[in-house]
């Protein structure tokens, strides 16, 4: 083999393994233009508490619907905190309206990080757990608890978008000897935190305002049966009975009043206003009166609206929804001026709330009531709600 032809040969393969060589560094893969994860949606909990299992689950799911609506819209609309995309997340329990398991769910919701609650229903389940919410420092907003009690613990955690006890109590206790002509008021409790904190409130006007209380009895939040009650109380020959209490015990309540031939009026506060009262009463709901916090929802500045979406989506309204869903747009609308989901960073910004929502204006006090609340008082007239005054 002549020299020539050894380094042709040489060379050929050499050449070869310098373009195999190039060709791996022209097929490296280009940078990519993915989003970095820093970019990504930033998961915001927020928890809802009711009761979802027993005799008041109704109430639960209608303020659980009313938050999650608030929640759906506000993904929908897309909103930003710290540069990010917020992804609201509803985290939801039930407390059994026992005070004791809302500080298990509210202990829960805490170790779960959320970072603000929108509840309890109840009272007497809003209590308890507004101290473990105070501790962590997550802020509360309850749309449905009215005990005086609740904001006057001096937590600055706490709140509500409803009127409290004191203001519905002193119309209720008002209507009744001024309205209704009431000169003998029997009084019956269910020995939560709403129901006595309420009835002790209508008891203290109705005597400020010229009526006597021929009875005071108590019952519980459980019971069905109240034949013995209303039988004491018959004697008395009272003008009106006022129950402070919820509407699984108000039907049955007002059946039993009749078969035992009471003629005495029945008046409830906001526990009674409510679709399922009439349902469980039946023709006996008629002529009944409650109050309810707030104005009704046709004169609520958005309530036909929000009437309809939520009708679309859960069937009627029975009493909270709207103030669930209001409770829910002022905590998100607080994050979205400071700018940050973290408890620590919009605290303040909630205490600063001016809000027109569904159910009117929204401000709080120092106690985290809200300011200027109206109270309606509504009658059941051929097996509907109306505006009594």
């Amino acid at each position: 083999m002549s020299r020539t032809l050894l380094k042709s040969v040489f060379v050929l393969p050499l050449l070869c393994l310098a373009v195999v060589a190039c060709g791996e560094k022209e097929e490296a893969p280009a940078p990519t233009t993915q989003a970095p994860a820093a970019e990504s949606a930033l998961v915001v909990k927020i928890g809802s508490v009711a009761p979802l299992t027993g005799p008041q689950a109704h109430l639960g799911k209608d303020q659980e619907n009313g938050v999650r609506l608030a929640l759906d819209e506000a993904n929908a609309s897309g909103v930003m905190l710290g540069g990010k995309k917020v992804q609201f997340e509803l985290a939801s329990e039930d407390d059994q309206t026992d005070p004791r398991m809302a500080t298990v769910v509210a202990q829960k919701l805490v170790d779960g990080q959320v970072k603000g609650v929108i509840g309890h229903l109840n009272s007497g389940t809003s209590i308890p757990a507004s101290k473990i919410y105070s501790d962590a420092g997550i802020p509360q907003i309850s749309p449905s608890a009215t005990a005086v009690a609740y904001t006057a613990q001096g937590y600055k955690t706490t709140y509500r978008v409803m009127t409290n006890d004191s203001q519905q109590g002193k119309v209720l206790g008002e209507f009744a000897v001024n309205t209704l002509g009431a000169k003998k008021i029997a009084i019956i409790d269910d020995r939560t935190a709403y129901g006595q904190g309420l009835a002790d409130v209508v008891e203290q006007t109705a005597k400020a305002a010229g009526a006597t209380i021929v009875a005071h009895e108590f019952t519980t939040d459980k019971s069905t049966d109240f034949m013995a009650i209303l039988t004491t109380i018959k004697g008395k020959k009272p003008d009106v009975i006022f129950f402070g209490g919820m509407d699984p015990q108000g039907g049955p309540m007002v059946k039993q009043m009749k078969s035992l031939g009471l003629t005495a009026k029945l008046l409830g506060g906001d526990g009674l206003q409510s679709a399922n009262f009439i349902h469980l009463a039946g023709a006996d709901a008629e002529g009944v009166y409650a109050s309810s916090p707030g104005l009704p929802l046709e004169q609520m500045p958005g309530g036909t609206e929000f009437s309809q979406k939520f009708k679309a989506k859960y069937g009627d309204i029975q009493i909270y929804a709207p103030y669930a869903y209001d409770a829910t747009r002022v905590m998100i609308e607080a994050m979205k001026r400071a700018d940050s989901a973290e408890p620590a960073n919009y605290l303040p910004e909630l205490a600063k709330t001016s809000f027109t929502g569904v159910t009117g204006p929204i401000a709080f006090d120092e106690k985290g009531d809200i300011q200027g609340g109206a109270v309606t008082v509504y009658q059941v007239q051929g097996g509907k709600w109306v505006v009594a005054k």
